[in-house]
C-alpha cells in the first residue's frame, strides 16, 4: 500500500518537511532519567487552526505524572533554562530566533502552617487575587526573545504565573476555567501558557520496550490503520495506550507566523527545544544555593524519540548535550539503523539496516544531499530539527489524519493530510506508526512496507471540554486538560475504555 505513496512522501521532502523516528522522549538518557524538571518529553511545531496567522510551539516536560502524586505535585525548576530555538533561513542552525522561558517558586503564606502546595481556603478559582489564597506553591515566569545580533526582548505584557497541578475538584472545582486564566498575551501579538495538562502522545510504551513485545501483531489491517479512533481489539483485549490517565508538564507559545518568516518570506522554518542547568551551583552554609551565569545543556528534542532508539546507550549523555546542528558527531547512528536490526531479530523482517542515506536526508536535512553513510563523517552541517512549512494551510481537528500524509481509506485509498506529519508534528500525530514504517524503508524507491504499528491509534481517556471525540484539543494550548488526582483513571490493557 505504502508504494502508493512513495512519491507523494519524497515530494514532501523535496518540499522541506522531515520525518521523525518513531515517538516522544520519555526517560530516554540515563543522566536525564534523573532529572524529569528538565526532561523533554514531546515536541511539537504546527500552524494554529484556530487562528491560521500563528504558529504553535509547544515543549513538555515531566513525564509520567501520575495525577494523585501529592502533597508536593510537579512544578517547573528555577533553575532550569527551557529553550526553543528557530532556524529560519534553511542554514540548519537555529540561531535565529529563541524563545527563552524561566521559572520563579514563591511560598505564600500560610504555607508556613500547611504541610501541602494546595488548600481550599476557598477552593482555587484564579492564579492572583482574590480565589488565589489556596496557591501556597506558586510559580510565576518570564519568556524572552532573543533575535541573532539583537538585544534580548521581554515579551510579557504584565505578571504571568504557571497553572498548577490538577489536585481535584475539592480544591480546584472549575480547572478549565482556572486553566483558562493561565493563558496570556505577549507583546509580539501572541499567547502563552505553563502549566500541567494531559499527556496527548499515545503508545503501547510498556510493549515497545519489552523488545517489541506488542500487545497486537504488528501489521494492521488498512480498516484498522484508516481509524483514527480505535485501539486495535479493544475493548478488553489487552491492548492499551501505556500513558492512559497521565499528565505533563507544558509550556506552549502562539507567535505570529510573520514574527517568525525568514529572508525573502521563507516559511519553512527548523525548530528544537531544549533545557539548561547552571555549570555550577554553590550551596552555601546557610543552606542558600548560588548559581552560576552560565548554563549548560541536559536535553534537547526536535524529532521525536531520536536519542531512544537511535543513538547508542553510552553517547545518550553526551547527544543531550551537544547542540542540534552537531549532528554531523552522530551520523553513524543514522546510517546503521539499530532500529530496524531489532525490527529484523524480532519479527523476521528483512528491512534495510545500513547505508541509510533516506534517514539522513528525511531527519537532518531540508533536501535531500550528497551521501554520507560510506565514511560514516561528513564536514556538513546535518541537524536535528523538527521542520515545518508554515505556508500549508492547517487541518481542523475533526479532519485531522493522525498518519499525515500516508494516511489512507479502509479500501488502502490514499487520504493525505498535508498539515501533519512529517510537516511539523501536531500533538496528535501518530508518530509511533509512522516511524515504524520509515524505519522499515517506506521511502527507499522499491521498498515493499506493510501497515506497521502498535494499534493504539488516538488518545484514549482524554478528558475536559474542547475537543474531539478521539482526543485532539481544539484551542490553545492544544493539549487536553489534565487528569485529576482525586479521580484519576488509567485504563489498563484488560480494560474496557
Amino acid at each position: 500500500m505504502f508504494a502508493r505513496f512513495r512519491s507523494f512522501i519524497l515530494t514532501a521532502l523535496s518540499l522541506l518537511m522531515a520525518t521523525p523516528v518513531l515517538a516522544a522522549s520519555h526517560r530516554e538518557a540515563p543522566m536525564i532519567a534523573n532529572d524529569p524538571a528538565a526532561d523533554i518529553t514531546d515536541f511539537y511545531f504546527f500552524r494554529s487552526w484556530e487562528n491560521p496567522d500563528k504558529a504553535i510551539l509547544i515543549m513538555n516536560v515531566i513525564p509520567g505524572q501520575e495525577p494523585g502524586s501529592g502533597p508536593n505535585y510537579f512544578n517547573f525548576a528555577d533553575d532550569v533554562l527551557y529553550e526553543i530555538h528557530i532556524d529560519n533561513n534553511k542554514n540548519n542552525i537555529a540561531a535565529n530566533i529563541t524563545y527563552q522561558i524561566r521559572f520563579k517558586t514563591e511560598i505564600r503564606q500560610p504555607g508556613n502552617v500547611f504541610p501541602l502546595a494546595y488548600v481550599a481556603l476557598p477552593p482555587i478559582t484564579a492564579l492572583t487575587g482574590g480565589g488565589s489564597e489556596g496557591l501556597l506553591v506558586r510559580q510565576s515566569y518570564t519568556v524572552t526573545e532573543q533575535r541573532y545580533g539583537q538585544q534580548p526582548r521581554d515579551l510579557g505584557t504584565g505578571p504571568m504565573y504557571a497553572v498548577p497541578s490538577n489536585t481535584g475538584t475539592g480544591t480546584m472545582p472549575k480547572y478549565e476555567e482556572l486553566a483558562a486564566k493561565g493563558i496570556y498575551p505577549l507583546k509580539n501579538g501572541g499567547r502563552v501558557f505553563a502549566g500541567q495538562r494531559d499527556e496527548t502522545f499515545y503508545i503501547d510504551l510498556g510493549g515497545t520496550f519489552d523488545t517489541l513485545n506488542l500487545h497486537i501483531s504488528p501489521i494492521l489491517s488498512p480498516a484498522n490503520d484508516a481509524n483514527d479512533a480505535i485501539i486495535v481489539g479493544a475493548p478488553g483485549s489487552g491492548n492499551a495506550d501505556t500513558f492512559s490517565g497521565f499528565n505533563v508538564n507544558t509550556i506552549a507559545l502562539e507567535v505570529p507566523i510573520s514574527d517568525l518568516m525568514g529572508p525573502n518570506g521563507n516559511l519553512v522554518l527548523g525548530a528544537y527545544a531544549s533545557t539548561s542547568r547552571p555549570k555550577v551551583t554553590v550551596i552555601k552554609k546557610n543552606g542558600a544555593r548560588e548559581n552560576s551565569a552560565r548554563f549548560v545543556q541536559v536535553a534537547r528534542m526536535g524529532n521525536p524519540l531520536i536519542n531512544e532508539l537511535i543513538i547508542a546507550t553510552n553517547m545518550k549523555d553526551k547527544w543531550n548535550a551537544t547542540d542540534a546542528e552537531d549532528e554531523a558527531d552522530f551520523v553513524s547512528f543514522y546510517c546503521n539503523s539499530a532500529l530496524a536490526t531489532a525490527l529484523n531479530v524480532v519479527f523476521g523482517t528483512g528491512f534495510p539496516t545500513d547505508a541509510r542515506e533516506d534517514l539522513v536526508n528525511a531527519l537532518l536535512r531540508y533536501t535531500p544531499g550528497s551521501p554520507v553513510c560510506g565514511s560514516g563523517k561528513t564536514n556538513e552541517t546535518l541537524a536535528d530539527f523538527l521542520r515545518v512549512n508554515l505556508d500549508d494551510p492547517p487541518t481542523q481537528p475533526a479532519n485531522q489524519k493522525r498518519l499525515g500524509p500516508f494516511a489512507h481509506d479502509a479500501n488502502g485509498n490514499a487520504t493525505a493530510d498535508k498539515a501533519g506529519f512529517p510537516n511539523g508534528r501536531r500533538p496528535n500525530d501518530d508518530v509511533t506508526d509512522l516511524a515504524l514504517r520509515v524505519v522499515a524503508g517506506a521511502l527507499i524507491p522499491g521498498a515493499s512496507v506493510p501497515n506497521l504499528g502498535d494499534g493504539v491509534n488516538f488518545n484514549i481517556g482524554a478528558v475536559g471540554g474542547n475537543k474531539t471525540a478521539n482526543g485532539i484539543a481544539t484551542v490553545f494550548p492544544f493539549l487536553p486538560t489534565p487528569h485529576d488526582g482525586r479521580d484519576r483513571r488509567h485504563i489498563d490493557p484488560t480494560e474496557n475504555p
